[in-house]
């Protein structure tokens, strides 16, 4: 069982907790101004809504709402338990399903699931 289960649900963590925390478990990810924050560069506008509806739909089925900044080529996912005004286990848990999901590869999997083609009509996201 993780160390990290020793912390309560809505029980914030310090910033330490999270620079540590982040560091075994997000490296993408880091923490700035009571966020923990992600960028996901994409290859288009394309790429882009697929991030933010993945996003989306993430974070409505865990009943956990991002703050996100949307561009052409990129978008900037941020998570802070609103309610707890802090970082908490549910952020981390939300980050590493976004983190599962959007960065999924099927192509890299043993499957029949091919994924998207090296073709830069089809490129979607910036791994």
């Amino acid at each position: 069982m993780s160390k990290w289960r020793e912390i309560k649900p809505e029980q914030t963590y310090t910033e330490e907790q999270i620079n540590q925390r982040l560091a075994e478990e997000l490296p993408e990810w880091f923490y700035e101004n009571g966020w923990i924050r992600r960028k996901y560069k994409t290859h288009s506008w394309k790429g882009t809504l697929m991030v933010v509806n993945t996003i989306g739909h993430l974070a409505e089925v865990a009943w956990h709402h991002p703050d996100l900044t949307v561009s052409y080529a990129f978008v900037i996912c941020k998570l802070m338990n609103h309610a707890a005004k802090g970082v908490t286990n549910k952020d981390f848990e939300l980050a590493k399903k976004i983190e599962e999901v959007v960065l999924w590869q099927p192509g890299k999997e043993d499957n029949d699931l091919e994924g998207t083609p090296k073709d830069q009509r089809f490129a979607y996201l910036q791994y």
